[in-house]
């Protein structure tokens, strides 16, 4: 998962960026701003959403539901990264939705704490707060990825707005990445599509690693790099184009040229306005094939 390492570069590389963006900034801070921090569909479907719980066998998980106002379309859950359900999530879940998704984006630190874990203004250049983080982290483990992808995956398949006819998708951001492919094996059968942004420890030498599951998938993949990431662990996509060429599934694996771990969410300090588009762009087009 996402480790002291990547933190350390996500803060590194906001203090060396000049050109950092007050408004996006300003958006993390206070959770305002975000809407115009994401561009908007011409063709945007209108969409119900709302804050809820999730009963799960470990307690109750508060999440975000967003979904056309008409009609059933394919389910996506998404799994944040470190900093966890907050309002950067719930408009990235809301501009999905307006594509035509219904979506789930629950609160992968329940156990621990209610969203939103750390206060407006939170930074992790703090020392605090980098070790609330890591152990509020700390206390995910694969068991616990399984436990709760059977509750949303549940959740998601008894409500209205979601095609049962359809496969679902699931996203995953920095530790949200090995989760992804938890939830795709756990789900094989009904996870069609499954995208991983800066995703952390994909490849790793543990019998837990996530690249050791694709045997299992069935989903066709999107995996978006951080190009700090690519010059840590140079050979992490070889490994994973290679597992994926041989159980003969379809996965698009690329590195982001000049991103930093952590890009993708518009309320990041490293966020890569053009990088994140190109990727949010290639996830729609994953989506739209690989749940039709």
């Amino acid at each position: 998962m996402c480790d002291r390492d990547d933190i350390d570069a996500m803060i590194d590389a906001a203090q060396r960026r000049e050109a950092f963006s007050r408004r996006h900034f300003g958006a993390w801070a206070l959770g305002a701003g975000l809407v115009t921090a994401l561009p908007r569909l011409a063709d945007a479907m209108e969409v119900v959403d709302t804050d809820l719980d999730i009963k799960t066998p470990d307690g109750t998980a508060d999440s975000y539901f967003v979904h056309p106002a008409k009609g059933v379309h394919p389910g996506v859950l998404i799994w944040t990264d470190i900093m966890g359900l907050r309002p950067a999530f719930k408009m990235m879940g809301k501009r999905l939705a307006e594509s035509g998704y219904s979506v789930l984006v629950p609160n992968p630190f329940y156990r621990q704490k209610r969203a939103p874990i750390m206060p407006p203004g939170a930074s992790m250049a703090d020392p605090d707060t980098r070790q609330a983080l890591m152990g509020f982290m700390g206390a995910l483990t694969p068991a616990t990825n399984v436990t709760d992808a059977k509750a949303f995956v549940a959740f998601l398949d008894a409500q209205p707005s979601v095609s049962k006819k359809r496969k679902l998708g699931t996203t995953g951001y920095c530790m949200g990445g090995p989760i992804t492919f938890r939830t795709a094996a756990t789900f094989p059968d009904r996870i069609g599509a499954a995208a991983t942004f800066h995703g952390a420890n994909l490849v790793n030498d543990t019998p837990d690693s996530p690249h050791l599951l694709i045997p299992k998938l069935k989903a066709q993949f999107l995996i978006a790099i951080a190009a700090s990431d690519d010059m840590k662990d140079p050979q992490a996509k070889a490994v994973l184009r290679e597992a994926f060429d041989k159980a003969k599934l379809p996965a698009e694996i690329e590195v982001y040229a000049g991103t930093q771990h952590g890009w993708c969410p518009p309320d990041s300090n490293v966020y890569n306005e053009a990088q994140a588009e190109k990727a949010w762009n290639r996830l729609l087009a994953l989506l739209r094939k690989a749940l039709a």
